[in-house]
């Protein structure tokens, strides 16, 4: 995983916002963390869990929480959204199970293989299709075989009607007090151009050609797309 050139700065402001922000999806996210939870729990009790790209940590926090053995290491190149990853970690006594990397996958200590990954609304920001294949595949080098792959990334075919569409409606989901409307615009102009929005279905192939099985999509939320698949063996 390398960095990333984007108009979108993850730095200390948006960072201690962020959470915030977002507050009003917190439906979709809990219905999509929900579907992780049965989704991996079949891993053994002391699995291990490599969550690549972990922003502020929800997803690790959740799984935690439901699985009170389980070993985390979490990557995050913003040091501002891992920092309130780790506060997050503390404050709920599950630190001492997590391994935090500032950086990306290339510079991620080589550790026992994991038998999960999650890569949550990441692989989309690499514009380059070979980039984002690239990536897929330094997270497969990481996994025991038939290891876990859970992804959620935007995807849509942007020249379809559906998609102007869906668009609609998720302006009306992003309006509300904490999220003003030029920072709504800032997203909508990197559509494309910072983040690839793909058809569900090119997502699907880069990730098979990656190391995986044929993914499997389980949840989808306007443009928020979620697959799941295991490493080829």
């Amino acid at each position: 995983m390398k960095n990333q050139q984007t108009t979108l700065v993850f730095d200390q402001e948006f960072a201690s916002s962020y959470d915030r922000r977002f507050a009003k999806l917190a439906p979709m996210h809990n219905a999509l963390h929900l579907l992780i939870r049965m989704v991996l729990s079949e891993l053994p009790n002391d699995a291990r869990v490599l969550c690549v790209g972990v922003g502020t940590g929800s997803e690790l926090i959740d799984l935690a929480q439901t699985f009170p053995q389980w070993k985390f290491t979490a990557v995050e190149p913003a040091a501002p959204m891992l920092d309130i990853c780790r506060q997050k970690a503390e404050e709920y006594g599950i630190a001492s199970r997590c391994t935090f990397h500032e950086g990306y996958l290339d510079s991620l200590p080589a550790s026992d293989p994991f038998h999960a990954a999650t890569c949550l609304l990441v692989s989309h920001f690499f514009i380059q299709q070979e980039e984002r294949r690239n990536f897929f595949r330094q997270i497969a080098a990481r996994l025991l075989p038939d290891g876990y792959l859970v992804s959620s990334d935007l995807a849509s075919d942007m020249s379809s009607s559906a998609y102007q569409s869906l668009l609609e409606v998720w302006v009306r989901m992003l309006i509300n007090p904490e999220m003003p409307a030029e920072e709504i615009e800032k997203f909508l102009t990197s559509y494309g151009r910072d983040v690839a929005l793909l058809p569900p279905q090119e997502v699907e192939a880069i990730i098979a050609s990656s190391g995986f099985d044929t993914p499997v999509l389980f949840f989808q939320t306007l443009l928020i797309h979620a697959w799941y698949t295991k490493r080829t063996p």
